[in-house]
């Protein structure tokens, strides 16, 4: 049975800051150099830490056990980016619409026309939450979504 002051049990918040000191950077360079990123290096340092801190047992060679888990954490990254690399996500639909009549007069509209005609019906939000948005009452949102519909019902009739 272990105490919570014996070196190497997790509990043990002295020592592991100590262990921590010690080992960080070396730690950080072997992920990098596996990783070529240093941000994905002190990450997978930083789990590491947090891994052994957590562990339910006794590690009888802390830093034999963060090199493992360093190392291991590092083969992951790489599987992942094969993966990744195997299956490259779709590429995402274009956010520009098409560019047409309706397009060309919803530009013509005031911006707080515009604004409202877009949160109303592409974002589907009640006028509460349109006058939140364009902090104004719900009346004005109402007119604005009514004046804004006269103008390109007359816009697109021409």
């Amino acid at each position: 049975m272990t105490s919570d002051t014996e070196p190497g049990h997790a509990g043990d918040r002295t020592w592991i800051a100590e262990l921590y000191e010690r080992e960080w950077s070396s730690l950080v360079r072997v992920a990098f150099l596996l990783t070529s990123s240093r941000p994905t290096a002190e990450e997978i340092v930083q789990d590491a830490f947090v891994r052994l801190q957590t562990t339910r047992t006794t590690v009888l060679n802390p830093a034999a056990y963060l090199r493992t888990v360093v190392v291991n954490a590092c083969r992951d990254v790489h599987r992942h980016q094969a993966v990744v690399a195997r299956n490259p996500p779709p590429a995402p639909e274009p956010a520009i619409a098409e560019h047409d009549e309706m397009f060309d007069a919803l530009a013509r509209l005031p911006w707080r026309q515009q604004a409202a005609l877009v949160l109303r019906f592409h974002v589907d939000l009640v006028e509460p939450d349109i006058a939140a948005a364009l902090g104004c009452r719900p009346a004005t949102v109402r007119s604005l979504i009514h004046r804004a519909l006269t103008t390109l019902r007359k816009d697109l009739s021409e």
